[in-house]
């Protein structure tokens, strides 16, 4: 477990930190993992697809095919993650379905999950980075491994797993954000960082040696870049996603989808 820690603290990609955690979650039985994480979310609870970094280690189809509209939003652990942090047992998902506390929706997408080869799991909510935030991962158990299987591995490890987890949550988090979307630009970063600092729209024009048509001009396009209405949305979501004050971070590649399914 040391050595687990060490190598995730000390690295600063991402893939490989990804890496490391799923051959990790090998040796307690599970084999495929989907990680998700949200940085900025607006009050209605709403973001951009792109906004999140979805790591996977399923079948793409997985992610493709829980990210599909109708499967998304009936998804009882999206509902679940939204108001809960800690550990998620599905045995949990299978005795709401029993107990007819599932929509016919609902009841599809465990069906659907099943159809892939889910059966048997687990989900943690991660919390306390900001309001705004969402992030979460779900370990799924080798075949041949039923869900009192899980249960019982979770009441084994509960403290390995949940310290493993959370560090490496804590880890990716602490990286800039390898957004999928169009890079801000340099002069983009540098007006947005401006604003972070307080400047105003004159104080960054002589800052910069721009006139202020030019600054606006940079702060529209960022805004463009960002998705968001106001400089002030701008700011803050490129802030929450270190985009600002932080080394520029590439498009991974072979990145697989951002539909941001929960399950």
């Amino acid at each position: 477990m040391l050595e687990y820690l060490e190598r995730v603290l000390s690295s600063d990609d991402i893939d490989q930190i990804w890496s490391c955690h799923c051959e990790t979650m090998r040796h307690y039985g599970f084999d495929r993992l989907l990680y998700g994480f949200v940085p900025f979310r607006t009050q209605l609870r709403k973001f951009d697809e792109s906004d999140a970094l979805i790591l996977n280690s399923h079948d793409p189809l997985y992610v493709d095919r829980l990210g599909e509209p109708d499967i998304f939003v009936a998804n009882p652990i999206l509902h679940w993650l939204e108001s809960h942090e800690g550990p998620l047992l599905w045995s949990q998902l299978n005795e709401w379905a029993s107990a007819g506390l599932l929509s016919q929706s609902g009841r599809r997408v465990l069906e659907v999950k099943h159809q892939l080869g889910a059966t048997a799991g687990l989900t943690i909510s991660f919390g306390g980075l900001s309001k705004r935030a969402l992030a979460w991962i779900s370990l799924c158990a080798m075949p041949g491994l039923s869900q009192a299987d899980v249960d019982r591995i979770w009441d084994r490890n509960r403290q390995e797993l949940t310290v493993l987890n959370a560090v490496t949550h804590l880890k990716i988090t602490s990286l800039p954000f390898p957004s999928s979307v169009t890079q801000l630009t340099v002069r983009q970063r540098e007006v947005l960082e401006w604003v972070a600092d307080g400047k105003t729209i004159a104080d960054i024009a002589e800052l910069m040696g721009l006139t202020t048509a030019t600054v606006e001009k940079h702060l529209r396009l960022a805004r463009e870049t960002m998705r968001v209405d106001t400089t002030v949305q701008a700011t803050v979501k490129a802030l929450l996603q270190k985009r600002l004050f932080y080394p520029v971070v590439p498009v991974r590649a072979g990145t697989p989808s951002r539909q941001p399914p929960r399950g």
